[in-house]
């Protein structure tokens, strides 16, 4: 197996072509047989649903090389079970949990040399994807649907890795509308926040971060990932209808249980920013990283937290997550599955 010609160590969390993906198709009333390609394009017609009226979903996940050579994907089932909800959410047709799990397992293998290697800090990340694909004009669910799942090595989220980041927070821009698509992984809920996030660019912070829609008094998303604030022995974090449920923060939630914190998942108002020792964001892409610095750039004022490293819980939560990922911390809660390669 020849290994890639690839700087394992300064990928960019981006797209590096692989050499496989895996497709599944809905038609007549069924999931078809999986089927492996080596194209990166799909043939689609015209007026599919996708193209036309939004019908597309999509997952996140991630496997990993420990330090003892196995291969370990962290929480497939809990990403299978948020793909059955987006479907739901948006009229398409529901992947069960037994063939999501599938084709990641074979995705995984069949893209083998492209899993970087241990202590790099690049992982290879697993995104499902599905779309509507029937031709229509009028405005109607589609009858046939496709799951493609493809893989990337990718870095860090975040340029500067586990360290603090700053971000701006702005009244003028809403990620999703209230009782709206917030809490299911849609694309149109990302193209949403392109303009927040370039103004973000712009102004020298990694993402924005958002109010709630309707009233504008409670911390919703950051950026694509999700808020968590650190005080005291508690760990907090927003609990709203228009936030997309995250299985990492649902992970690090039960691992401050496990460190004897009290978790709570409740509204956090504005002015809560004040009383935190640490604040950040978490998320499949960015694991759990600090935020040193929060902007209003509406009010002109600055939340402080510390540039300089992270805080001893965000530090404590990161390498206890990151390590049974990697296979170096006991897995008491069975989340990783070992992928078997053939010999």
């Amino acid at each position: 197996m020849e290994t890639p010609n690839l700087e394992w160590d300064k990928l960019p969390f981006g797209y590096v072509k692989a050499d496989y993906n895996v497709r599944c198709t809905y038609k007549d009333g069924k999931w078809g047989d999986i089927v492996v390609s080596d194209s990166e394009y799909v043939p689609l017609h015209i007026a599919a649903s996708c193209l036309h009226y939004g019908q597309e979903s999509f997952e996140g996940l991630k496997a990993f090389r420990g330090a003892d050579g196995k291969v370990r994907v962290f929480r497939m089932e809990e990403n299978a079970k948020r793909f059955i909800r987006s479907a739901e959410g948006i009229s398409m047709q529901p992947m069960p949990v037994e063939k999501f799990c599938e084709m990641v397992r074979m995705v995984v293998k069949l893209n083998e040399r492209f899993i970087p290697p241990y202590e790099s800090g690049a992982s290879l990340y697993i995104r499902p994807l599905e779309i509507g694909i029937s031709p229509k004009i009028g405005v109607s669910p589609a009858e046939e649907y496709m799951v493609i799942m493809l893989v990337t090595p990718v870095g860090p989220y975040f340029k500067n890795g586990f360290k603090p980041t700053k971000v701006c927070l702005s009244r003028d821009y809403d990620r999703v509308a209230p009782k709206g698509t917030g809490s299911i992984k849609i694309g149109g809920n990302y193209a949403a926040s392109l303009n927040a996030g370039q103004k973000a660019h712009e102004l020298g912070y990694s993402v924005m971060l958002y109010l709630d829609p309707k009233e504008k008094k409670y911390l919703d998303e950051c950026g694509a990932a999700n808020f968590y604030g650190v005080k005291g022995n508690t760990y907090v974090t927003p609990a709203s209808e228009t936030i997309l449920p995250s299985i990492t923060n649902k992970s690090l939630r039960q691992l401050a249980r496990d460190m004897g914190m009290t978790v709570e998942e409740r509204h956090i108002p504005y002015e809560e920013l004040t009383e935190f020792e640490e604040v950040g964001t978490c998320g499949t892409a960015a694991v759990c990283t600090a935020i040193g610095l929060i902007d209003d750039i509406d009010e002109g004022r600055k939340f402080e937290y510390g540039m300089e490293d992270a805080g001893p819980v965000t530090t404590k939560l990161y390498h206890k997550l990151r390590g049974i990922q990697y296979g170096t911390e006991p897995d008491t809660h069975g989340w990783c599955e070992v992928i078997e390669f053939d010999k």
